[in-house]
């Protein structure tokens, strides 16, 4: 028989181990059970943040019960990859183990957009940005033409001349790869140029599919010396590319400044809107044509002519459709 010390010795092991064996199966269940967190929550990890600050940050926020307990959890644990910066949605309920997966990048990482349609002038722009609780800092000054309109994803508490950089940027980069592409017979003689142009095809025509024509229009005008007579040029100094909201009145139609194409032969100084990348396309591969005039057709798009008389013939149709509608 086993002498009696011998029995306390193999007492003392088992009652050490089951300690122990209790210790771990609490310390996995504090690493791979349920946390606290009663409902489903954004977390976001600020650019630079320690896994202390971090742990400290989801304490304060109810996401785990213990920010030193987390961070020793995460040390032993959790994966070698670091936190990354963002905001990240995380499930009520969500285990330590999960909790620091999410904010290395696992998924959850919340994706807010500002959406900038085409045709959007930098007024226009600025509020959006502006009108965004989510972003800090003022709008920088944006030139017109320098956004590419798109959607733009952001983080929480980022500044809007961040995300501006971003819009100007990648206008920059589709521009530059379009104007290498661009048809040999284009007529903008510099990437400026082509945006200008585009920008007028822009509030021109809300129908995809008559860009490049109206595109092949204007550069036939500019090659023959014409004025190129498009109405937004006229609405622009007076608004900045917002709606006019009235008729043009006949004064406007006769102003003299940079931009009007009633007065001047040529292109505006500047664009009158942020164009899109189909725009931009079009400005460089114009459609082959010899139209020299255009007139809404009463379906959204516009019938073309390349005569005078044509084209005479074309606006009495439209007007006698809009005295039939009621509309004069």
């Amino acid at each position: 028989m086993p002498k009696a010390g011998g029995r306390l010795t193999i007492i003392i092991a088992l009652a050490v181990l089951l300690v122990v064996g209790a210790w771990g199966a609490t310390f996995l269940y504090g690493w791979y059970g349920s946390g606290p967190l009663v409902k489903d929550t954004t977390f976001a990890v600020p650019e630079g943040a320690t896994l202390a600050s971090v742990a400290v940050k989801l304490e304060a926020e109810g996401i785990v019960a213990s920010s030193g307990a987390f961070r020793t959890r995460a040390r032993l644990l959790g994966g070698s990859e670091p936190l990354k910066a963002g905001e990240y949605a995380v499930p009520a309920h969500a285990s330590g183990a999960a909790v620091l997966a999410i904010l290395q990048g696992a998924g959850g990482e919340v994706r807010r957009m500002v959406m900038i349609p085409e045709g959007m002038p930098a007024i226009m722009v600025q509020d959006r940005l502006k009108a965004q609780p989510l972003l800090t800092g003022a709008v920088p000054a944006l030139a017109e033409g320098s956004i590419l309109p798109d959607s733009y994803a952001f983080q929480r508490g980022e500044s809007r001349t961040a995300v501006v950089t971003r819009m100007q940027q990648a206008m920059a980069r589709t521009l530059a790869k379009l104007w290498a592409e661009r048809a040999r017979d284009a007529v903008p003689r510099s990437p400026e140029e082509a945006v200008i142009l585009a920008s007028i095809v822009e509030k021109e025509t809300g129908k995809p599919s008559e860009r490049r024509m109206v595109a092949g229009l204007y550069s036939n005008r500019l090659r023959q010396g014409m004025m190129l007579q498009a109405d937004p040029t006229i609405i622009y100094p007076i608004t900045r590319g917002k709606p006019l909201g009235r008729r043009i009145r006949q004064s406007e139609i006769q102003a003299v400044n940079a931009y009007n194409t009633y007065t001047m032969v040529g292109l505006p100084a500047a664009p009158i809107t942020n164009p899109g990348k189909a725009s931009i396309e079009a400005a460089l591969h114009p459609a082959k044509t010899n139209a020299l005039f255009m007139v809404a057709d009463g379906k959204g798009g516009h019938v073309f002519a390349a005569t005078l008389q044509e084209h005479n013939a074309n606006v009495a149709r439209w007007f006698a459709l809009r005295r039939a509608r009621g509309e004069i």
